[in-house]
């Protein structure tokens, strides 16, 4: 980390030559008398006379450093920590808009459901909430935020500011969301965002989705190759809906769902793939929680150091200067007129 000092108006320095003015000879204060000889010494008043000029100096030379603005540029820091570079790709359509099962639904009467689901938590307000938590929960992690419906949208680039992940977070509860569910631009969009990146540990993109999709051979293969290039493990928390495909059923009536097909092709991946199922809040919570416990390895990671801005050190030393100025002209005694 550099330690040099730079000036945000490096021009002002060039009135630093009127600080000394104070040191200039003045008789206008000077006192008439025609023999000291009788007075004692005095070591009070030599010595206020000698820190006059200094006060005098000090004042003007940090009002001119002041107005410079020094101070210590921004910087970047090496920092390693336990973590991972996470990137969740949260789903925004409207679908996501839709109720979570209560926990005991396979115990409540089918007559009785439908008002559960209409009263229940929506599955996007869960997501975002324990997703606030894991990452207020994991303060060395390097966190980006994209959203993704009918198109990608990315709304937090890598950071490890909890604020602004936090910030990205609670901005999905913004609208409703739209009808379209796009997986495939989404999880390519999401990608691209490691492509700059040097590998500097893990790495996981977080699926957080209630949908799925039928690709084609090209979206598969960027996908692939993009997952396998960037070294991205890819975990997918299924939101799973009320009569929506299960994942780990073999029924005949799931095979061509667009959920089961891209469960299909995530399991073909050369990159590590894992997936939950959730259905209601207390699954979607454990599902969070296994994920946050999976993923603790080294990582290194930059971190930006702002500018530090030194010139209220220099005002303060102005006003304290000032202050003594004032003090001695009270003290000193003037010639009448």
């Amino acid at each position: 980390m550099s330690s040099s000092i730079a000036f945000e108006h490096p021009w002002a320095l060039a009135l630093l030559p009127l600080a000394l003015l104070p040191l200039l000879r003045r008789r206008r204060d000077t006192l008439a008398f025609p023999s000291l000889a009788w007075l004692p010494p005095d070591r009070v008043g030599q010595i206020i006379g000698w820190l006059w000029p200094v006060f005098a100096v000090l004042a003007l030379a940090s009002s001119i450093l002041a107005l410079a603005q020094p101070g210590r540029p921004q910087t970047q820091v090496q920092r390693t920590g336990k973590g991972a570079e996470i990137l969740v790709l949260l789903d925004r359509s409207r679908s996501m808009d839709d109720r979570m099962l209560p926990a005991n639904w396979r115990e409540i009467d089918p007559a009785n459901l439908l008002y559960h689901l209409a009263k229940g938590p929506q599955k996007a307000q869960v997501a975002r909430e324990l997703l606030s938590q894991f990452v207020s929960r994991r303060p060395d992690d390097r966190f980006s935020l994209m959203y993704f419906s009918n198109r990608p949208l990315g709304v937090v680039p890598f950071t490890q500011h909890d604020a602004v992940m936090q910030a990205g977070i609670a901005a999905g509860a913004i609208g409703r969301g739209l009808a379209d569910t796009e997986v495939g631009r989404g999880l390519i969009a999401a990608i691209a965002q490691f492509d700059q990146r040097a590998y500097s540990g893990s790495r996981i993109m977080l699926l957080v989705s209630d949908g799925g999709a039928h690709l084609d051979a090209e979206t598969m293969q960027r996908i692939r190759f993009g997952l396998a290039r960037n070294r991205i493990a890819l975990y997918w928390i299924y939101l799973r809906s009320y009569n929506s495909a299960k994942l780990d059923s073999t029924e005949p009536r799931w095979e061509n769902a667009p959920e089961m097909a891209l469960h299909r092709f995530f399991r073909t991946l050369q990159t590590p793939y894992r997936v939950y199922q959730a259905e209601d809040p207390g699954e979607l919570s454990r599902a969070v929680a296994d994920v946050e416990r999976q993923q603790n390895l080294p990582l290194d990671f930059l971190e930006q150091i702002p500018r530090q801005d030194y010139s209220r050190v220099f005002l303060a030393v102005a006003a304290f200067s000032c202050a003594m100025l004032l003090l001695y002209r009270s003290m000193l005694l003037r010639s009448l007129p």
